[in-house]
């Protein structure tokens, strides 16, 4: 239902300081009721993201409407971000979660809260909401992770099926130039500027520590909460959306934490489900007002009545990577994993999908390496094309499977898994597994993927030599999904040993043989049942005010792949220019343009090559900040090479510059365990 008209006024602190134990102060932006004599409970977003600019407008559509319903909304900058002080050393560090801590306790005994607090937040902020919840600090009461993990190696920018993907540089660079900003000098005064450079003349190149752990390490459980779910009392509400990469932990979330949870899955990209991409958007700020009400307030909102689980079941839609919208239903499910979901196994035969185990064949294929042009961006923020585009060109490079025309609509609810008897005749490989809906004109979509670096055949914790020609049998997890392949279209199955740009192809091309016969898919099917149903479309969203800015130059964005015959170079182009607005509470211009380039040349993984750069602009009156940020990663045999370089400008004037220069051997190479750290940043300050 929709939420009521908002009762309140709201009035906003653009800054408060939030002291910290060991001096350091935590910059937040606060949203109250305007009027009310007695205090309130609090909603708290924590992450690194500027409140003053970066995340200012997105904050605008989502705090001031909890403030507008009776509670006090803080948007806190982590330590060593935005206008906070202090360094940020990495993700989810123990010192992060202090601070949290820490800031909970300072915010339950100020005047104006009554010491109930939930924490809220989507991707980082839904990692710490998770990580705090699991700490108990006696001031939480609930939260709302939105597109988060609870696992930090198998769900994250960093590692799929133990295979290391390309958007650990893409993102490390992203988060490392927006941390490359200073702070607003209306906010922390004359010392901006020592502030600033000194966070840069300490930062920390976080890619080299990220592909120093190619295996779930310590490094890696620590703040991933599947390690021990019992740690999380508080109610969780978890969201996600199938364009998103953070959705398989919705499903483990309501299926392992034992206390009360619910868990919500859209069509959506890595936004809030009122903002997001694909729609249908939500009135996703009345259901978190719900969940708030009834665990911060103790009233009566029927939050506890609603499905363990709500999934959208997606509709077959024309394989188009700028999807607007999804067609669909709601689904509702009492419980998780479902009775009304069971598993269906289609067995590999030749070139086919059957019901029943084939003959046993040996298959051999060798993918080429630009396999996987098609993919989309491994994190789709609906922007620029980046969700799949029509498979049959990744298809035509791949070992496929096909149904035959499905009689009658089958739909798949949860997660498929692929089970290969294989071998491979190198020591290093890997293997990428594709769903597809095949329709009536041939169209392939991609419906879920998985990867699986087959060094880790016995685990992501220990590296495997691969014996060549021996038969290994695996299992491929692919993406949870929820969608209807409809009467008349064809299931596809595309195996291939290569999936570039999204992950980094092993240093060797290894021709992989699948043995049919046992070789199986297995599909978790759903009908209607006892324990789940189809459900009314969820209320459409109700925006609150957006954050008035002036645009002054409009962005752009373009998505380009090229061949190379000559040379046999395949590359993939992205630009995406955001253009410059001013804002018009602080007067402040911003603009971000980023740069991606990928590039592979035919028959060689060790040409696989990414660089990737941004252009940050901060200006207000005379005061004029420029920061250029660039980061090239290649890799050989038996090792990683990482530069990076960041150009920090006053005006026209060079202000700082720093380099880098990193080798990281990988992983089942002799230098791995022995040292982890080859090489340090080399340093160049102007």
């Amino acid at each position: 239902m929709h939420h009521s008209a908002a009762p309140h006024e709201v009035e906003c602190q653009r800054n408060i300081w939030i002291p910290m134990p060991d001096g350091v102060r935590l910059a937040a932006r606060l949203w109250r009721p305007a009027g009310l004599a007695g205090p309130v409970p609090a909603v708290v977003e924590y992450i690194p993201y500027r409140k003053s600019d970066g995340m200012a407008a997105r904050d605008a559509q989502v705090h001031p409407f909890f403030a507008a319903h009776g509670y006090a909304a803080l948007r806190i900058d982590i330590r060593g971000s935005g206008d906070s002080e202090g360094l940020l050393a990495d993700e989810y560090t123990p010192q992060e979660q202090a601070d949290a801590l820490a800031a909970l306790e300072w915010i339950a005994a100020q005047p104006w809260c009554d010491g109930r607090i939930g924490m809220m937040g989507i991707s980082w902020g839904g990692f710490n909401a998770l990580q705090v919840a699991a700490l108990r600090p006696p001031q939480l009461k609930a939260i709302i992770t939105v597109g988060s993990t609870d696992d930090r190696y198998a769900d994250d920018v960093h590692y799929m099926g133990g295979c290391p993907l390309s958007a650990n540089l893409t993102w490390s660079q992203t988060f490392f130039a927006d941390l490359s900003r200073p702070q607003d000098p209306d906010v922390v005064g004359e010392r901006w500027r020592d502030m600033w450079l000194e966070r840069v003349d300490r930062a920390a190149l976080f890619i080299a520590e990220w592909t120093r752990h190619p295996l779930r390490d310590a490094y890696w459980r620590h703040g991933s909460v599947r390690e021990d779910y019992s740690r999380i009392e508080v109610p969780v509400l978890a969201v996600g959306g199938w364009a998103d990469s953070y959705t398989n932990a919705v499903p483990r979330l309501v299926a392992g934490l034992p206390g009360m949870r619910r868990g919500l899955i859209g069509p959506w990209g890595h936004d809030y489900p009122h903002l997001a991409v694909p729609g249908p958007q939500i009135d996703f700020l009345g259901e978190c007002l719900r969940w708030w009400d009834r665990w911060l307030k103790g009233r009566d909102t029927a939050v506890e009545s609603e499905p363990l689980l709500r999934v959208w079941l997606q509709h077959e839609l024309p394989a188009d990577p700028a999807h607007v919208e999804r067609p669909g239903s709601w689904v509702g499910f009492d419980s998780w994993p479902s009775p009304d979901v069971s598993e269906q196994a289609l067995f590999l035969g030749t070139a086919k999908l059957e019901p029943s185990p084939p003959q046993p064949v040996e298959l051999r294929h060798l993918s080429p390496l630009d396999s996987g042009f098609g993919a989309g961006e491994w994190c789709a923020y609906g922007v620029a094309a980046d969700q799949p585009t029509d498979q049959r060109e990744d298809d035509a490079r791949s070992l496929c499977f096909d149904t035959p025309p499905l009689e009658e609509d089958l739909s798949v609810i949860g997660q498929p898994v692929l089970r290969l008897e294989l071998a491979v005749d190198r020591p290093r490989a890997m293997v990428a597994v594709r769903l597809n809906d095949i329709a009536p004109d041939g169209s392939s979509a991609r419906v879920s993927y998985g990867l699986l670096n087959l060094n880790h055949v016995e685990g992501h914790d220990r590296f495997v030599t691969l014996e060549p020609g021996r038969p290994y049998t695996v299992a491929i997890a692919l993406n949870d999904i929820g969608h209807r392949f409809k009467a008349g279209h064809r299931l596809r199955v595309a195996v291939s040993t290569s999936y570039w740009p999204t992950a980094w192809p092993s240093p060797e091309a290894a021709m992989l043989s699948v043995f049919t016969g046992t070789s199986r898919l297995e599909l978790p099917v759903w009908q209607p049942g006892a324990h789940s149903r189809i459900l009314p479309d969820m209320d459409a969203p109700v925006l609150p005010t957006p954050d008035p800015r002036e645009t002054l130059r409009a962005g752009s964005f373009r998505r380009e792949h090229s061949s190379e015959l000559v040379s046999g170079t395949r590359r993939m182009h992205v630009q995406l220019d955001y253009g410059e607005e001013r804002i018009k509470a602080s007067g402040m211009v911003i603009g971000r343009i980023n740069d991606e380039t990928y590039e592979v040349v035919a028959g060689d993984p060790l040409s696989a090559c990414i660089e990737t750069g941004w252009i940050m602009t901060m200006v207000r009156g005379d005061w004029s900040i420029r920061t250029e940020s660039l980061a090239r990663m290649t890799g050989d045999a038996d090792s990683f090479h990482i530069t990076a370089r960041l150009d920090l400008f006053e005006g026209d004037a060079l202000a700082r510059t720093r380099t880098w220069d990193v080798t990281i051997p990988r992983e089942g190479t002799s230098n791995h365990d022995a040292d982890n750290s080859v090489a340090h940043p080399e340093e160049l300050n102007a």
